[in-house]
């Protein structure tokens, strides 16, 4: 039964899209990830709770297959704030969020790392 449990979760895992614009927050990474770890020994591998573990596995399946965005249909592509999804992408991407990091500083700040920062040059004198 654990062998049957082992190839429905490799199967989802397939099927789960990974987005490479999220590295180190990306759901599908993150659920091959914890398969690999409740599944170490393969097949082989003895579920300690094989009802919550089918459980997972139903709710997984079903978030998968969109099942709760077609029972739940969307009236707009957009929120109340009218970005769309593709602006959202966009915007939760992981070098986007990075360059907000940045635009996040003080001025004091920016400045003090622009004026301390040595140059190549500084390094060759001392």
């Amino acid at each position: 039964m654990a062998a049957l449990r082992y190839r429905r979760f490799l199967k989802l895992c397939e099927e789960w899209p990974v987005e490479e614009t999220r590295r180190g927050r990306d759901l599908g990474a993150f659920l091959r990830q914890r398969v690999a770890q409740a599944f170490r020994e393969g097949e082989s591998t003895q579920v300690a709770d094989p009802e919550a573990c089918d459980q997972m596995y139903e709710s997984l399946n079903r978030i998968n297959n969109n099942c709760y965005k077609e029972k739940y249909p969307r009236l707009r592509d957009t929120s109340f704030t009218e970005v769309t999804v593709e602006e959202y992408r966009m915007v939760l991407a992981t070098d986007s969020l990075k360059q907000m990091e940045g635009m996040k500083k003080g001025m004091w700040t920016r400045l003090r790392e622009k004026f301390n920062a040595k140059s190549p040059q500084d390094g060759a004198k001392e």
